[in-house]
């Protein structure tokens, strides 16, 4: 069984989102002279990502747009009803310190290389194309790829499995020749495996990672696994990494 493509997960898999989005709040609260209401920064930090998790899984569902589930991240953090216009300035303030943070994790250029010439590569993500083509451009690495697919244009998000088809299709080739990487052991492990991709779910030690049960998919801790995989006939005889 030959898989000619791997398409990436981006947040936490290719880009250090969590180091980012830490280190970038981290930065904008203390300009905006805001850590002092939440006792300390580690607690004010814990805050934001509980209502990130929980305004971005009201947009995966559908319950409301990209650029609402931002608004309403900083309403409920500050507790105040700000217009749209005083949300937007809010949040914009903090992504400029976000985007500061950014960097690729070191073991990405490597695994990219090392599959440039062997397998073709795309990507899905459960953001806005805009926003990750921005990302993947500044991160340089946007040539790297064929595709950039996104749920907000899509109308579809991970983990169903219209969302890893429309990537498939989007290459031209069948599930079963495509790879999906992904940090999240149910929203990109399970779901590529449900959609009949082979996939593979990096470890990267994440909140997600460490509540993780069974998986329904090879697990790698670091991308310098991730050549001999694809390589590999792994539909039978599966490697011990599988779980």
């Amino acid at each position: 069984m030959t898989i000619r493509a791997v398409v990436w997960d981006v947040d936490d898999t290719l880009f250090d989102y969590t180091t980012a989005d830490r280190e970038g709040m981290r930065a904008h609260l203390a300009v905006e002279g805001l850590l002092a209401g939440y006792g300390s920064a580690e607690a004010a930090l814990v805050r934001w990502r509980e209502i990130t998790e929980q305004q971005w899984a009201r947009y995966a569902a559908g319950e409301t747009t990209f650029q609402d589930q931002r608004r309403d991240r900083v309403r409920i953090f500050l507790d105040k009803d700000l217009t749209d216009a005083e949300a937007d300035d809010w949040f914009g303030r903090y992504i400029g310190h976000y985007e500061a943070a950014w960097s690729v994790f070191p073991d990405v250029l490597p695994a990219l290389e090392a599959l440039a010439t062997s397998h073709r590569h795309a990507v899905l993500s459960n953001s806005s194309i805009a926003v990750q083509e921005h990302k993947l451009r500044t991160l340089g690495l946007l040539h790297r790829f064929e595709s950039v697919l996104c749920a907000a244009e899509l109308g579809v998000s991970k983990p169903e499995p219209g969302a890893f088809l429309a990537s498939c299709e989007a290459l031209g080739l069948p599930p079963h020749e495509v790879a999906y990487v992904g940090d999240h052991p149910e929203i990109d492990g399970r779901g590529a495996a449900e959609a009949g991709l082979l996939s593979v779910w990096i470890d990267r030690g994440t909140a997600c990672a460490r509540a993780a049960g069974e998986v329904a998919a090879h697990r790698i801790s670091t991308l310098a696994e991730l050549p001999a995989l694809v390589r590999a006939d792994t539909r039978f005889g599966a490697p011990s990494s599988f779980r």
